[in-house]
């Protein structure tokens, strides 16, 4: 791969997601992309590049080559200081909140095959905070083939190196080796393809209480961070909250976000409303 066959796909792919690699990156597309040019019969990373481009087929392709770019890894019950905090403290503080509508709603955005999305709705059950009310918890990914993992919602034990023998026994059913979530956890959940930089798509969604977006912002460039953050904040009920990988931060991002110090982890948090005090 030239230098210039190299730039031209960095550059498409960042149009396309928001994600960014740097122009070296050809040996790396260079070996993740060199079977798609067999495949389609192309004799050079520029063919591939005017595929893309101008092919009825471009569309399509494009979504295989960020598929085979991206990093999927993932598994139940990742991070565990943050979901703590999430339990501990902000799980109470949405349940007084919300108490009079009953009704949750959380986004695990970039979910990946959703182990994150079914960690959420284990959590919210766990807490018994919040019985009877309309729980829902929404897990959108850019790849098609991971959600369908996501949905079929059967893992295999490397999904539960951090997953406590007694929740799993109460929340998988075991068949062939591989764990399958309970019905009543997977009723709460729900899952759609979506690129994160396509900002507009995101009222669909409806209002959210928590956005979880972990070890995804991180791989997008500058301009598509602060789009995407800000899109968040718009979806965020007052006094919601953002949660962002151990990794990734919002300091080099202009935001509306308040920083929130929890006991466990800092996270983001939308102000409330003038007539609701705030917690933290």
């Amino acid at each position: 791969m030239t230098d210039d066959e190299s730039r031209l796909l960095v550059e498409a792919i960042q149009e396309h997601s928001g994600i960014t690699l740097a122009t070296n990156s050809g040996f790396f597309l260079e070996r993740r992309l060199s079977s798609r040019l067999d495949a389609l019969g192309l004799s050079s990373y520029l063919d591939y590049y005017q595929y893309l481009r101008y092919d009825p087929s471009g569309p399509r392709e494009m979504e295989e080559l960020v598929e085979r770019i991206t990093t999927h890894e993932t598994y139940l019950f990742r991070e565990q200081y943050q979901l703590e905090a999430f339990s501990e403290e902000i799980m109470p503080a949405l349940a007084k909140r919300l108490e009079r509508q009953q009704r949750i709603q959380v986004w695990s955005a970039g979910c990946s095959t959703g182990e994150e999305v079914y960690t959420i709705a284990m959590l919210l059950l766990e807490s018994g905070l919040f019985r009877g009310w309309n729980i829902r918890v929404m897990g959108s990914d850019i790849s098609r083939k991971v959600l369908a993992t996501a949905r079929a919602a059967v893992y295999g034990e490397n999904s539960f190196r951090t997953t406590s023998p007694a929740l799993r026994r109460k929340y998988f059913v075991e068949a062939n080796g591989r764990w399958t979530v309970r019905d009543d956890v997977r009723a709460l959940c729900s899952f759609g393809q979506l690129n994160l930089i396509s900002t507009e798509r995101f009222r669909v969604l409806g209002p959210q209480d928590v956005i979880f977006c972990r070890n995804v912002l991180m791989y997008l460039s500058q301009e598509s961070r602060h789009n995407v953050v800000e899109a968040f904040y718009d979806r965020l009920t007052p006094g919601g909250y953002l949660l962002l990988g151990h990794s990734e931060s919002l300091l080099n991002v202009t935001t509306r976000f308040d920083l929130a110090h929890l006991q466990k982890d800092l996270v983001y948090r939308k102000p409330p409303t003038a007539t609701e005090p705030s917690s933290y």
